[in-house]
């Protein structure tokens, strides 16, 4: 999975001045659940769209960029989390064993 690393907070100001869509997995390493989250949205790789931004951040080196995400997009912050991105927006906010790839692809079609 070619996820591409969230360390600044330079990269959530363009994640909110993109066009289109884009995903933010907020992930714990000191985490079973986010563990599992992350294995299962690494399993379901294959069904994402040709160009869809995945955006990795590890909450534990990088929580102010974190607490930004949270801000900019107007969501509580969790952990795990997944957000979908549509044109600055967050449309879709998924936590702990709620985190579901799939559904998440459902509302980019």
């Amino acid at each position: 999975m070619d996820w591409i690393a969230l360390e600044s907070a330079e990269q959530v100001k363009e994640i909110k001045q993109q066009q289109g869509y884009s995903i933010i997995f907020k992930h714990s390493i000191r985490c079973s659940i986010s563990l599992m989250a992350k294995r299962r949205v690494e399993m379901d790789k294959d069904h994402l769209p040709t160009g869809l931004k995945l955006y990795f951040l590890d909450l534990i080196r990088f929580r102010d960029i974190s607490n930004q995400v949270a801000h900019d997009f107007q969501v509580h912050h969790e952990s795990p989390q997944l957000l979908v991105i549509k044109d600055g927006e967050c449309i879709l906010d998924q936590s702990h064993g709620h985190i579901s790839l799939e559904e998440a692809l459902s509302v980019l079609n």
